[in-house]
């Protein structure tokens, strides 16, 4: 590799961690820990204009004097440089979304994971609640016209992130007293600064508007969908791509569950089998424990059918924080790329909020019943997010991109990949393969409902029939999606895209090369996005 790309790729590199302590962190580079984003106007300024400086400087390298992992280096770092760059200029969201201003999840992050000693650790969340007031008013001052939906969602949010420090700080400092005096006068502006904000959020909903759309628009909407995917696939060819598999998919589920209850291959025959296994469900004092009994289940078949080499590092399942609910029902949060100390991953799901009703307490557990929670613990943990994201870490290459610029489409295809993968081979029976297909139709729905909303104006009565007919999904899970859909744009693209392209990458597996074999040469080059895998692998 050529050492002048090595050393402009680290220079690069160093400015966005110094420029985006949440990227930083969530990296495993603790040397910003104490900072929290500046979204002020001179902040965003500043940072435009190294990612400009940046993208300039990656422009001039010349690739023909780099080898294959150079090439793919320098399109890998590119590729983030100018979505950052996109993101800040282009959507903007530190202007209108309330949720881009959360501290929660950078103070978590220094609170669960002993990654060094909690006197260190504290000092750097004293640095961080420290900065929460003015980082607030900064947002008062620069969200403008924000979505209902996104000040709904915000509310929770930053509640949690006030019940964190008033649960959690005590907690750490029980174990540091003597830094009583640093941190907890810190935390006691904080919480005071989380709860104007809170109120300044009651009173942007009470004014009865319903603020700006969410939904982005077409041109907006295929820029972003470009930087998230990386693919030559089109926006269109998404979607038509998208349409298919919902064809396929719902034949496969029709006969499935024809081959379980009996009777003929219609939707009526789909809606009994999954209303059967419905029955068979956890509640919110168990659903933990059912995650914990998957994982052992799911580690052992992959062990005995040589699916793909095990790590041996922990994972932790627990309840979803109150900060980060709202938006997805799970999620992998694994230790960064560039994390030195041994810390798990953590596998959280988010049990039913208090104030919801016992109708819709009922419909969210007839959707995450037994069975589709092995199938999601297959997604997020055993062999998906955890086992892949383990592996990923374990890259070293010549220099720090890929663990930063790592692919959406490739962490959540080879997720779905994996879905579909051990039900292949019979992990839960019939029941799990039914769930299985039941989220690949899901997969494919997101695909569609994601450019729909944000482009074509897709309604909420017509959104929520499309996932509670053709998607078969709970009335629970179906509402949750459409708010998902209005919170965000193009993430929920990648998890049909990326299926779509790491699924093609796994039946390339020449015929002399074991599964297990193939699958750890597939996780061994970091979380690139599929096209840059296929280069390296030659497919």
């Amino acid at each position: 590799m050529s050492d002048d790309f090595v050393t402009i790729a680290e220079r690069v590199v160093e400015a966005v961690l110094e420029a985006n302590p949440e990227l930083a962190t969530d990296a495993g580079d603790h040397r910003f820990d104490g900072r929290l984003p500046d979204f002020s106007a001179d902040g965003v300024a500043r940072d435009v204009a190294m990612l400009r400086e940046a993208s300039a400087a990656l422009s001039q390298v010349d690739e023909d004097t780099l080898d294959a992992e150079g090439r793919v280096d320098h399109e890998v770092l590119m590729s983030l440089v100018d979505r950052l760059l996109f993101d800040l200029t282009e959507v903007r969201e530190h202007e209108w979304n309330p949720l881009a201003h959360n501290p929660g999840v950078l103070l978590h992050s220094l609170i669960s994971r002993p990654y060094a000693p909690v006197a260190q650790r504290l000092e750097s969340l004293a640095q961080r609640l420290e900065a929460i007031p003015d980082a607030l008013a900064t947002a008062r001052a620069t969200l403008v016209d924000c979505p209902r939906v996104h000040l709904e969602t915000a509310q929770g949010q930053f509640a949690g992130t006030a019940g964190l420090i008033a649960s959690e700080v005590p907690r750490l400092l029980a174990e540091e007293p003597a830094l009583a005096g640093r941190v907890e006068p810190a935390a006691q502006r904080a919480r005071t600064a989380l709860d104007e904000f809170g109120g300044w959020l009651g009173t942007q909903l009470a004014d009865g508007g319903a603020g700006r759309d969410p939904r982005l628009g077409r041109r907006l909407w295929e820029a972003r969908l470009w930087h998230t995917l990386d693919t030559g696939l089109t926006a269109a060819e998404v979607l038509s791509r998208a349409q298919d598999t919902l064809d396929r998919v719902s034949e496969q589920l029709r006969e499935v569950s024809a081959r379980m209850v009996g009777g003929p291959e219609t939707d009526e025959t789909v809606r009994a089998a999954l209303d059967r296994l419905a029955e068979e469900h956890p509640d919110n004092t168990s659903i933990v424990d059912l995650a914990k009994r998957s994982l052992d289940e799911a580690t052992e078949f992959v062990r005995a059918n040589e699916l793909v080499s095990l790590i041996d590092d922990p994972c932790v399942i627990q309840e979803m924080p109150e900060f980060a609910r709202g938006v997805a029902v799970a999620y992998c949060d694994p230790p960064g790329a560039l994390e030195t100390s041994e810390v798990p991953t953590f596998y959280c799901i988010s049990p039913t909020p208090s104030d919801w009703s016992p109708e819709r307490i009922t419909s969210f557990y007839r959707e995450y019943n037994d069975h589709m929670v092995r199938n999601l613990t297959v997604h997020e943990a055993m062999p998906g997010h955890f086992l892949q994201l383990a592996h990923a870490r374990r890259y070293r290459g010549s220099t720090r991109v890929r663990s930063l610029g790592w692919s959406g489409p490739f962490v959540e295809g080879w997720a779905v990949y994996t879905e579909e993968l051990m039900a292949d081979y019979g992990f839960g029976g019939v029941p799990v393969r039914l769930q299985q297909l039941k989220m690949q139709l899901r997969c494919a729905l997101n695909a569609v409902i994601d450019q729909l909303v944000h482009c074509e104006g897709l309604t909420e009565a017509d959104a929520m029939a499309l996932m509670t007919g053709r998607g078969f999904q709970e009335e629970g899970e179906a509402a949750g999606k459409w708010r998902r859909a209005l919170l965000t744009s193009t993430q929920l693209s990648t998890y049909f895209v990326g299926y779509v392209e790491v699924a093609g990458i796994g039946r390339a597996r020449p015929s002399e090369v074991p599964v297990r074999d193939w699958h750890d040469r597939m996780l061994a080059h970091g979380s690139l996005a599929p096209r840059h895998l296929r280069t390296l692998l030659g497919v």
